[in-house]
């Protein structure tokens, strides 16, 4: 009877310790959380007011030049994120299409995601593009002020890396009754303001604009 009972007493303990370090090891296999030995998993989502706050510490302060663009619109687009596809299909930390990514000469999505070199070298290029489809609106609208935004070209490149070329000069043509926004509800307008008054003029205008894959 003792022995018995031993043996039950026995296999109750060894049952604990295994289910103790399978709990442990679940723990620290979770990805995305850091967890301490004793404290449970604890987030908070930000409210829109906070979250302004931290974009307003985080994006990186580089001025006004062509690099403080690029880095502005990746921490906008993904946080700089290079892997990131988000819910819509968008890559990279630039956030590209596929269509667009075909225009530029990128059919590999997944080499895409993992090279830093031709993400950087695709949003050269589409910013090239976009200057030249927009450059009479360009020349024509820029100093003007719609919707209490300045309009300077950076401004117009940045929206149409948002919502495409032809829905820039739809919201100039119609003096920004036209407008757009894209899947999360961000419109031009925005854009135009976030990101007016950089020197992009590094980029040249060309129709024509590809990746160099070499």
């Amino acid at each position: 009877m003792i022995k018995k009972r031993s043996y039950f007493l026995g296999l109750t303990l060894l049952v604990l310790v295994v289910s103790s370090g399978f709990i442990t090891f679940k723990e620290e296999k979770l990805e995305g959380f850091h967890l301490s030995n004793y404290n449970g998993i604890k987030y908070h989502v930000p409210n829109e007011y906070e979250f302004e706050e931290v974009l307003l510490i985080k994006v990186p302060q580089v001025g006004k030049s062509f690099n403080g663009f690029a880095q502005k619109m990746a921490y906008k687009e993904s946080r700089g994120i290079l892997h990131l596809v988000n819910p819509f299909g968008y890559m990279g930390k630039y956030q590209f299409g596929r269509s667009t990514l075909r225009t530029v000469g990128i059919y590999d999505f997944k080499e895409f995601l993992r090279n830093p070199k031709w993400q950087d070298e695709a949003f050269k290029a589409l910013i090239a593009r976009n200057k030249w489809e927009l450059r009479n609106e360009i020349e024509k609208y820029s100093g003007r002020v719609i919707n209490g935004v300045e309009i300077t070209e950076s401004g117009l490149i940045a929206a149409a890396h948002l919502g495409g070329a032809s829905s820039v000069k739809k919201y100039l043509r119609s003096n920004g009754r036209n407008g757009f926004r894209d899947g999360f509800g961000t419109s031009l307008s925005s854009y135009i303001r976030k990101f007016s008054n950089f020197d992009i003029s590094y980029i040249q205008a060309d129709p024509n604009a590809k990746v160099d894959l070499e």
